[in-house]
């Protein structure tokens, strides 16, 4: 203020004081002395003012620039022009509880607590306008840090809740590695089946028979269409891991699906002289993605043709409970070891078990299957008794109308 009188100066600084709500109730006469009481400071970018734990009693009005409330890193607030910080300085001793620096040059009015006391001491009425001031202003800090301190527990549960996500995370990725290693694995015995059968008819196809060559091409045929359903199972599998996949829900006639997948499946239980029958009730109706449900229903019927013997039977029914139909197929083979049973839908569990006719599998299909029936609103489950038959249930919403 360089280049003015004493009393525009006080004018001046009356007026800042004007704005500063521990003194916006003060008189004329009460302003005037703490105006003549304030002293310049000037401090430059970076300079601090004061640094916690320092024990200057003083409170600051910012004229012009800017300062920050920190401790070390953290910043806890900024004040700018008209702001003012410090005030408790004016009626306690306590050491400053945190630093402030300038983020500007900066110009600063210091009110000291030792003229402050000494003003009030002659003015009653100032003394209670004050401290009613500063306690409605601790209030609505005590409001705010209360905010802050539920912001903060917020932030620590969106913390605690990313660290689990990101474990899960990396479990699933781990259990998709262990996943891929055995696919890979399964994958390569077919095709090096096939080359080795090919490359045999290559050499020695001159000195087999007939009989011979077709038996090596039926193996051929075998192990390729092996391989294939082993790729169209992880295809979709992949769609429907990276969401290519769209559920269509749609009114689904699950004694129509029946009917055209044991008409499907026919051929294949009639080679091993197994019987297919279906219990499924004329309309029967579920709310599902048709073609998904007709994945799930085609993984376990071929599932429990490969787990049978002649003479055994397959049968699927169905059963209406609460809001769903329940879907079951069951046969009377082989049966699933205790042991597997929890192991039945696991991604990262190697159960390619071998069937009755040495056929070879997976699990694959196991596991889209309850990815597929997830995606549609239900779940799955399996009973088996080794020797005496599994049978694997799965329900979805029924159909309203």
């Amino acid at each position: 203020m360089e280049g003015i009188t004493a009393e525009e100066k006080i004018k001046k600084r009356i007026e800042i004081l004007r704005d500063v709500v521990i003194f916006s109730e003060s008189n004329e006469n009460i302003l005037n002395r703490l105006a003549s009481s304030l002293i310049d400071v000037f401090i430059k970018k970076d300079e601090v003012v004061f640094h916690k734990d320092d024990e200057l009693n003083a409170m600051y009005i910012i004229v012009s620039g800017k300062v920050k409330v920190h401790d070390g890193n953290y910043i806890f607030t900024e004040f700018g022009k008209k702001d003012f910080f410090g005030e408790y300085s004016l009626i306690d001793s306590s050491a400053r509880s945190a630093t402030v620096t300038a983020i500007e040059d900066s110009y600063l009015l210091r009110l000291d607590q030792e003229d402050f006391q000494r003003i009030i001491e002659e003015n009653v009425e100032v003394s209670k306008a004050v401290l009613k001031a500063l306690i409605k202003r601790l209030r609505n800090n005590n409001v705010l840090e209360e905010k802050l301190t539920q912001n903060n527990i917020k932030i620590e549960n969106q913390r605690d809740e990313l660290d689990r996500q990101k474990k899960e995370l990396e479990e699933l990725n781990a259990t998709k590695d262990k996943f891929f290693t055995i696919i890979a694995h399964d994958l390569k015995n077919p095709f090096n089946t096939v080359i080795g059968l090919s490359e045999l008819l290559i050499e020695r196809f001159d000195s087999y028979d007939l009989y011979k060559i077709k038996d090596f091409i039926t193996q051929i045929h075998k192990f390729s269409n092996n391989a294939y359903n082993l790729l169209e199972d992880l295809l979709q599998w992949a769609k429907s891991q990276t969401g290519r996949i769209e559920v269509k829900i749609d009114k689904v006639d699950v004694f129509e699906l029946a009917f055209e997948n044991i008409t499907l499946y026919q051929e294949d239980a009639n080679k091993k002289g197994v019987k297919l029958e279906s219990n499924v009730k004329m309309h029967t109706f579920i709310s599902a993605d048709r073609n998904m449900i007709t994945t799930v229903l085609r993984n376990l019927i071929s599932n429990a043709i490969k787990f049978t013997n002649h003479g055994d039977k397959i049968v699927l029914d169905t059963f209406k409970a609460d809001e769903y139909i329940e879907i079951s197929v069951a046969d009377t083979g082989i049966g699933i070891p205790e042991k597997n049973l929890e192991k039945i839908f696991a991604i990262d569990s190697n159960l390619s078990t071998q069937g009755t006719a040495d056929e070879s599998g997976t699990g694959l299909g196991l596991i889209l299957s309850r990815e597929f029936i997830e995606k549609n609103g239900g779940t799955i489950s399996v009973k088996s008794k080794e020797g005496n038959g599994t049978t694997f249930t799965f329900k979805v919403p029924v159909y309203k109308d």
